[in-house]
Parts: structure tokens; C-alpha cells; sequence
């Protein structure tokens, strides 16, 4: 750490991102940078939706802080490259020189030099690079699975957390709302929900538009119950249509969001002593706590920790139980592997 002295790698302002590893480090080649989706949504506002403009940004934000740390959002993402060395001293018998992996640790942690940013893809978020990262020896990491395709694995990993922790979170019989149902964290989400709440559950997937290939593919392959199509930043427009659909209030609410203003929304459809899980990374948890003493809604929140043990392979293994997401996942994000 440069800066605070005394920081840890995630609360530091600017790291030490020279590319040479220590002795309990590995060296990485990086390829591609995927972008969080609250992070890049923000950047990519700022930017005007301009891929050469947004590329910039990364990078000055990168040689400020020695880490791709989204000072807006405070969020990062994740990376994609081959092992270039090992430390003497990290972990033996997990990688080789040479390997392909994706990091499963925060960017806003990884120390991080890019040399070029040569693609940025303004609809996944993802961001070719020429460039080398520092991976500690607590950093988590997966080998990049042969059966799928990398860019389908590196989006899938990216979201991990999100199918992992609903495999916690829900019971059978629940009834489950998911915010943010067409994005990648609420489709795996809503497929989880759905095998873990049973025929006596119920699954509710609230979306901005309800046209969207993502949207009817929720539906089609009865991954939700219903789909209800308004801005979940409008709470009076929320209130106004859930009871539709949702008879009674949500035994487990799961926000898969990429911007903010979301908060109230979430605990309101919650039961009183729901559980209303964060996995937004574009959640104000002050707008969180207040909101809910405001309302006077006592609901179990929780914090979107991306890591969760096993997430890496649940993630992957959603998209093998569940070819219709797989096929999805396929065609945007990898159309030039997805089949004709």
C-alpha cells in the first residue's frame, strides 16, 4: 500500500502496482478486465457511452490508483489472464506458469498496471487490455472451465455471489422477489430461486422492460411466476403494481440492480422479518438502514458478498443444469463462439 500507510489492499486510496511479485504472490498477464456492472454503468454515463473515452478513463483511474477502484461506486470487478510467475511461497500445486484463470477477488483490491486497453465492449462491460496484476496468496481465483466458453465463464464468475448465497437464503414454499431479474446476477438468481422454493413457492422478477430477450426467456422457460415490468427506482409505481402478482409480501427479496435509488423498494416488498439481500453493488446502505427505520420495516439485511464458499462452481454449474441461460449467456456474451 502507497497510501493511507497502514490500509488494507481494499480501503487503500493507491497500491504499490509495480509488476513484480513477491515472494507469496502471482504474477498475472491480464487480458481482459470485466468491468462491475454498477461500476461501468457509472463509467460509461460519465463517458458518454464512448468506448475510447471510457478505455481512458480506466486508465487514469489506474495509474492514479494502482487498482481499477471506481471512486464513485466504490466497486472494481474482476480479470481474466495467464499466470506469468509464482512466488516461492505462494500455494503450491493450484496453478502453473501458463495456466488461464479468472480472478474471484475484487479489482478494487488487485494491484493492477495496464500498458494498453485495446477493446472495450460498451454492452458487457468488458475490457480488453495489455497489462499485468498481483494476485496475494489469500486471493481466490478458478481455472477457466474447458466447457464453456471463456467470455461465458468470466460473466458468469463475475456474479458468482449472487446464485450461491440465494441457495442459502431460500426455503421451500418461500416467496421470492428479484429485483434486477434480466441482468446476469437475476437470472442465476431466479433460476435458484426457482428450484429451491418448490411448486408450493413462488418467484417474482421485477424489470425495467419487459421486451428483452433476458425478460421473455424468464418467463418462457418458467423461471419466474410473473414478471413485473416497472422502474424499481419509482416506489409508488412499485407499490401500485406488485400486488398483482405478489398476494403476499416476499419471504426473501434479492436486488441484482445496477444503480442506486433502489433501496426503499426492496424492503417494502419484504414481509416483516423478511431478509432482503444487497447483491447491488449500487446500494447506499445508509438509504438502506434509514429507509427501513423510516418505514418501520424489521427486515434481516444483507450485505452482497461476492464470495460465498463453492460460488465459482455453482455459478458454472447453473449454466450446465439450465441450457436455455447457457445458450443466453452464450449469445451475449460470446456471440463469436455461440453456435449459429
Amino acid at each position: 500500500m502507497l497510501e493511507p500507510r497502514g490500509a488494507l489492499p481494499q480501503a487503500a486510496w493507491r497500491l504499490d502496482n509495480t509488476p513484480v511479485p513477491s515472494a507469496d504472490e502471482l504474477l498475472c498477464d491480464v487480458e481482459t478486465l470485466n468491468i462491475d456492472s454498477a461500476s461501468f454503468h457509472q463509467i460509461a454515463e460519465a463517458c458518454a457511452h464512448d468506448p475510447e473515452r471510457i478505455g481512458e478513463h480506466i486508465r487514469a483511474n489506474v495509474r492514479e490508483r494502482g487498482k481499477q477502484h471506481n471512486p464513485v461506486t466504490g466497486s472494481g470487478g474482476m480479470f481474466v489472464g495467464r499466470v506469468e510467475a509464482i512466488g516461492a511461497e505462494f500455494p503450491s500445486g493450484t496453478l502453473a506458469v501458463g495456466d488461464r484463470m479468472a480472478s474471484l477477488v475484487s479489482l478494487t483490491l488487485t494491484p493492477l498496471w495496464i500498458d494498453a486497453v485495446t477493446h472495450v465492449d460498451v454492452a458487457t462491460g468488458r475490457v480488453g487490455v495489455r497489462g499485468k496484476a498481483i494476485l496475494f496468496a489469500s486471493g481466490l481465483f478458478a481455472a477457466m472451465p474447458a466447457d464453456i466458453p471463456t467470455d461465458v465463464a468470466l460473466a458468469t464468475l463475475d456474479v458468482a455471489g449472487a446464485p450461491a448465497q440465494v441457495r442459502r437464503l431460500v426455503r421451500p414454499g418461500d416467496t421470492v422477489v428479484v429485483i434486477g431479474a434480466d441482468g446476469k446476477s437475476g437470472l442465476l438468481s431466479c433460476a435458484h430461486a426457482r428450484d429451491r422454493v418448490g411448486p408450493s413457492g413462488r418467484v417474482v422478477g421485477i424489470v425495467p422492460d419487459a421486451r428483452t430477450e433476458a425478460a421473455r426467456i424468464l418467463v418462457a422457460e418458467g423461471y419466474v411466476d410473473a414478471l413485473v415490468e416497472v422502474d424499481a427506482r419509482d416506489v409508488l409505481a412499485v407499490l401500485a403494481k406488485i400486488p398483482d402478482v405478489l398476494p403476499v409480501l416476499a419471504d426473501v427479496v434479492i436486488n441484482c440492480v445496477n444503480v442506486g435509488g433502489t433501496e426503499l423498494a426492496s424492503i417494502l416488498l419484504a414481509r416483516d422479518e423478511g431478509t432482503v439481500y444487497f447483491f447491488s453493488m449500487a446500494t447506499s446502505f445508509t438509504a438502506a438502514a434509514l429507509g427501513a427505520e423510516g418505514v418501520g420495516k424489521d427486515v434481516t439485511m444483507i450485505v452482497g458478498n461476492g464470495y460465498a464458499k463453492g460460488h465459482a462452481e455453482i455459478a458454472l454449474q447453473t449454466l450446465r443444469d439450465h441450457p436455455p441461460l447457457a445458450a443466453y449467456f452464450a449469445r451475449r456474451y460470446a456471440p463469436a463462439e455461440a453456435a449459429p
